[in-house]
């Protein structure tokens, strides 16, 4: 039978690939923005501004705190690549969410799995959006379309496993030509190019609607897809050593340090309460990236594994707290 010989879990916001240099300028595209999601409300910037002054966060926007948190990141990506190289996986599962890039409004499963014999990574555009703003070289972009592959087998056995625990689970073999022109997605080419070097092992790309209610699963739903997905994974019917990563998270496009802290604690003790206590509305935008963590831990508790926090790194952009906080994991 198979066996789950690793977790891992990684930010994979822009500011990760963006040299510091930028950080205050695409900050400022913040200031601009109407919505920012903050503790289950949304704010405009003014009334974020006004309501966190209290916090002081022009104090994390030096030049020289950029470069430290940036530094930092870097690490912590370094060391969980290394500990990718020394387990060597053969096969791994990505849950990811997607940004519109492959599914719109008019298709937006709750949960898809592909099952298909490869996908296509290609670097984007730099246009107006983040990607202008980030620098190829550090993120590993790849010079030319690089085709990745993906494990049918595996894929097609956690489809049956998943509704036989009675999961209702979108399936595609084809990703849909959509506004990444049918090439994956941001949260699953990150592991492609920065842990795996362009040169990805075989993988089962798992989409998670965090994102878009109002059928954005709840962390309580998600929890138990990933204990679904680890017994799946162990009743596969193979010696393959399996992986399993978590792509996004954890607080942001506002920071919120309090639950970043809870749910990192709940990770590294395995109290589901720290994990899943919470309404709905305190995951929306990119902050809902913690749910793939939470998908995780949920894989892992079937291990009877616990997280070791490798780094938590808050890089704030604005004095209302706009930002990411850079959460790196692992379950080794």
């Amino acid at each position: 039978m198979a066996e789950i010989v690793l977790g891992m879990a990684s930010s994979h916001a822009p500011q990760l690939e963006m040299l510091p240099a930028k950080w205050r300028e695409y900050g400022d595209r913040s200031r601009t923005q109407n919505e920012h999601w903050f503790n289950g409300n949304t704010y405009t910037y003014g009334e974020l501004a006004e309501l966190r002054a209290s916090d002081h966060f022009e104090k994390e926007l030096s030049e020289e705190t950029f470069q430290a948190r940036f530094d930092a990141c870097q690490r912590a990506i370094a060391h969980l690549g290394e500990t990718y190289r020394r387990v060597a996986p053969d096969v791994c599962v990505i849950l990811g969410d997607d940004q519109h890039e492959l599914f719109q409004d008019d298709h937006m499963p709750t949960f898809a799995i592909y099952h298909g014999e490869s996908v296509d990574d290609v670097a984007r555009h730099r246009g107006g959006g983040p990607q202008s703003y980030t620098d190829p070289v550090v993120g590993n972009h790849p010079a030319e379309p690089v085709s990745q592959p993906t494990d049918a087998e595996l894929g097609m056995h956690l489809i049956k496993g998943l509704v036989a625990s009675e999961f209702d689970i979108a399936r595609s073999n084809k990703l849909p030509v959509s506004r990444s022109e049918g090439n994956i997605g941001h949260a699953f080419y990150y592991f492609y190019r920065r842990l795996m070097d362009n040169k990805a092992i075989p993988n089962v790309p798992v989409m998670v609607n965090t994102y878009y209610p109002p059928n954005a699963p709840s962390a309580a739903r998600c929890y138990k897809f990933g204990q679904a997905i680890g017994r799946a994974i162990q009743d596969w019917d193979s010696p393959k050593r399996v992986a399993v990563f978590a792509s996004g998270g954890l607080s942001h496009t506002v920071i919120e340090e309090d639950i970043d802290y809870r749910i990192i604690e709940g990770l590294k003790t395995g109290d589901t309460e720290k994990l899943l206590d919470y309404p709905d509305e305190r995951f929306r935008a990119g902050t809902s990236e913690i749910k793939n963590w939470i998908a995780l831990a949920g894989v892992m508790s079937v291990m009877g594994q616990t997280m070791d926090l490798i780094d938590y790194v808050p890089c704030y952009r604005t004095e209302a707290g706009n930002g990411c906080a850079m959460g790196f994991g692992e379950w080794v």
